[in-house]
């Protein structure tokens, strides 16, 4: 298998390290130059700085880790190559050219996983099961809650110049953040409406909205919110679902998930295992996308997922006024 990397930040140098750690040894690097982490680690590989050029070594496929705002100017040449994607999230910064995306993808029969590591997460594939086997009763209402100061995420670099603080580059905590929409929709179902109000409240010097709240209902009737923030210290990641027969719980933080049953009126509490760290979702997320490139295995998180997650967060940054 050869591999091509798009855009070397943050993520793709832990996609990068990842293969490596998996055993893959065939990979190519696809970057414009303009980042600023050291090149110490890219050294040994062939790096290439035009698409034409990178995709005509024939990669078997590539993993799309540029700036959000540029996905699809790598997504669909690579499509039509006829390469399978690991495609980050979100898939664009907007919906303009996600027909045309499909139409390559259609044409060169490659398959598609997009980069919402939390479904890899046991904390929340214990929520999944719970909810399948109907634990809490009927769903009556959700509630992600994700604030995190922007400032502490990369703290070697300037957070003004990161694409998730820059227009331009498809930044915003709704488009940045926007893991709650992916995963909500694959515990609960199909969303059926969104009302978003979203801001730029804070003292960040930010051009993009860095406050939000936004209100799902979804298919079910189930009702649900979520609260996205670039402020919040501690950070703070979290998940509640009520239903009529029970309450689940899901912190980041520790990782574990918990259900309370008015039967028992105990918490159950399955928390992940010895040693687990956050690279351990990535892993198991490129572990899965090499098992969809060598075998009979759809992905978990496909395309249209992708498109569905990008549907709210659209509609979430258009429904209300703001003053980003």
């Amino acid at each position: 298998m050869k591999f091509m990397i798009a855009g070397l930040g943050s993520i793709g140098r832990r996609h990068l390290r990842n293969l490596i750690a998996l055993g893959e040894e065939d990979i190519l690097l696809y970057r414009s130059g303009k980042g600023t982490l050291p090149n110490d680690e890219l050294t040994k590989y062939v790096t290439e700085t035009e698409l034409d050029a990178a995709l005509a070594h024939k990669p078997n496929a590539v993993i799309v880790s540029n700036p959000t705002a540029l996905h699809l100017d790598v997504a669909i040449p690579a499509a039509e190559a006829g390469c399978h994607l690991l495609l980050e999230k979100p898939i664009s910064h907007n919906l303009d050219r996600v027909d045309e995306l499909l139409a390559a993808v259609k044409r060169g029969g490659g398959k598609v996983l997009v980069g919402y590591q939390f479904r890899f997460h046991p904390g929340l594939q214990a929520v999944k099961r719970w909810l399948m086997e109907g634990r809490i009763g009927k769903l009556i209402s959700v509630h992600a809650h994700w604030g995190e100061y922007l400032p502490d995420w990369h703290p070697r670099e300037d957070y003004r110049h990161s694409y998730a603080a820059r227009r331009d580059l498809g930044g915003g905590v709704v488009l940045t953040l926007c893991h709650p929409f992916d995963y909500l929709r694959w515990l609960l179902g199909e969303v059926e409406s969104v009302l978003g109000m979203v801001g730029n409240l804070g003292d960040l010097g930010l051009e993009v909205d860095d406050t939000a709240e936004v209100v799902l209902k979804f298919e079910s009737g189930a009702l649900g919110s979520v609260h996205l923030d670039y402020y919040q210290r501690p950070a703070t990641h979290n998940l509640e679902i009520i239903g009529t027969q029970g309450t689940l719980h899901w912190d980041n933080q520790d990782g574990a998930s918990r259900m309370y049953q008015p039967g028992t009126q105990e918490w159950d509490v399955i928390s992940p295992p010895e040693g687990f760290k956050r690279n351990d979702l990535f892993l198991a997320e490129m572990r899965h996308f090499i098992e969809v490139l060598t075998g009979d295995v759809d992905p978990v998180c496909g395309l249209v997922d992708g498109i569905r997650a990008l549907q709210i967060v659209v509609v979430a940054t258009s429904s209300t006024l703001t003053n980003a």
